[in-house]
C-alpha cells in the first residue's frame, strides 16, 4: 500500500492517464486503496474509480468519501489478488469472482479487439509476486478472469528484479526465461515510473527497509508498469484454446536456456525438426534463450499446423505443468 506520499500520488494519477484519448474513459479498478491517498488524486482529475479493499478497516472511510459524490467512486470489499480462487463451493470475501466483480462494477464485456475496457491499478504482493504472474498470465492467454471482459489494461507496481524479467532480450544469462516470453508476447509492456522502495514498506523493529534481496539482478525500485493485452495475439494460429499448449512449450524450450533447440525437438521425436527450424530462418544451432519471442510464437504456429501437439502424451503433459502453476 501508499505511505502517505501526495507527490507520489500524483505521479501515479499523471502516468495513469498519459495517453488518454478523447471521449469517455475506461474505469478504473483501484486495488487495496488502503486510506484511499492515490484514490482523492484520481477522483480530483475527474477520474471514474472504482476501489476494491479487502482491509475491512479502512471502509468506514472509503465509504464515506463514496457517499459524498455522485457515482464516481464506487468501493467493493474484496481482494483482486484472490479473484477467482481454485477452489470448489462457496467463495468467501474478500475472495470473490470475476463475474461477481465486473457485473458490480457495471461493465460489461467487449470484443478482444475493441479498446480497453477496464484499466487496473495495484501492488503486486512481493510474498506472492511471481505466482500472482504466472496467474495473469494463464488468465490473459485463456481469456479467463478479468480477461473474459477483454484486454484489461495491467498497471502494477512489481519488484525491479521481476521488471527485468519480464523487459529481458534473447541471450541475457537467467533473466531470459519462460516469463520473459510470454508476457512479451502477450502484452505490450511499459516502465511508466520507478519508486524507491522507502515510499512503499519499512521494517519498524530496526527502521530499515524491508526490501527482497537479489544477488544476480538490480532490486532498489519497485517498477509502475503498465501490461496492455495485444489486439493481435489471437489473429494467427494462437488461440485461447490451444493457448496452455503454447505456454507448456516455451517452458520446456526455457527449462535449458542453452540447450539447443534442435534437441529439444527430437525429445518430441519431430523427425523433420531441422527442416521446420530452416524454414523458419531460424539457425540449427540456436540454442532456447537466443530465439525472440516472436519466434517461439513462430515456431508454435508451425508445429500446429504440423499435427505435432495432437499427441495424448504431449497434452498429458500441458495439463500436468498447469495443474502444478495452479
Amino acid at each position: 500500500r501508499f505511505i502517505a506520499c501526495p507527490q507520489l500520488a500524483r505521479t501515479v494519477q499523471r502516468c495513469l492517464q498519459d495517453g488518454a484519448g478523447p471521449g469517455p474513459q475506461p474505469v478504473l479498478l483501484e486495488c487495496a486503496p488502503g486510506p484511499g491517498i492515490l484514490t482523492r488524486t484520481l477522483l480530483n482529475a475527474g477520474v471514474r474509480v472504482v476501489a476494491l479493499e479487502s482491509n475491512s478497516a479502512f471502509l468506514p472511510n472509503l465509504q464515506s468519501l463514496e457517499n459524498s459524490l455522485d457515482g464516481q467512486l464506487k468501493v467493493i470489499y474484496g481482494d483482486f489478488f484472490r479473484l477467482d480462487p481454485l477452489v470448489t463451493g462457496t467463495v468467501k470475501p474478500p475472495a470473490m469472482c470475476s463475474d461477481k466483480l465486473f457485473e458490480t462494477m457495471g461493465v460489461a464485456a467487449v470484443p478482444w479487439r475493441a479498446d480497453v475496457p477496464v484499466k487496473m491499478f495495484g501492488i503486486l504482493p512481493q510474498k506472492k509476486e511471481r505466482n500472482m504472474l504466472w496467474r495473469l498470465l494463464f488468465a490473459l492467454y485463456e481469456c479467463n478472469s478479468i480477461f473474459k471482459y477483454g484486454r484489461v489494461e495491467l498497471n502494477l507496481f512489481i519488484s525491479e528484479k521481476e521488471y527485468k524479467v519480464l523487459t529481458a532480450k534473447p541471450g541475457e544469462a537467467r533473466a531470459y526465461q519462460a516469463l520473459t516470453v510470454l508476457w512479451q508476447v502477450g502484452c505490450e509492456i511499459q516502465l511508466l515510473h520507478m519508486e524507491p522502495w522507502s515510499s512503499f514498506v519499512t521494517n519498524l523493529k530496526n527502521g530499515g527497509l524491508a526490501v527482497p534481496k537479489s544477488t544476480w539482478l538490480p532490486n532498489d525500485h519497485l517498477c509502475l508498469v503498465r501490461l496492455t493485452p495485444q489486439q493481435n495475439l489471437f489473429t494467427g494460429g494462437l488461440k485461447p484454446t490451444n493457448s496452455s499448449t503454447f505456454i507448456f512449450m516455451v517452458k520446456q524450450c526455457l527449462a535449458k536456456p542453452k540447450s539447443r533447440l534442435t534437441d529439444k525437438l527430437n525429445s518430441w521425436s519431430l523427425d523433420n525438426g531441422g527442416k521446420l527450424l530452416r524454414e523458419l530462418e531460424i539457425p540449427k544451432n540456436a540454442a532456447a534463450r537466443n530465439l525472440y519471442p516472436e519466434d517461439y510464437r513462430r515456431l508454435f504456429e508451425a508445429l500446429q499446423n504440423s499435427n505435432m501437439f495432437t499427441e495424448t502424451w504431449f497434452h498429458d503433459e500441458v495439463l500436468e505443468s498447469i495443474r502444478n502453476i495452479n
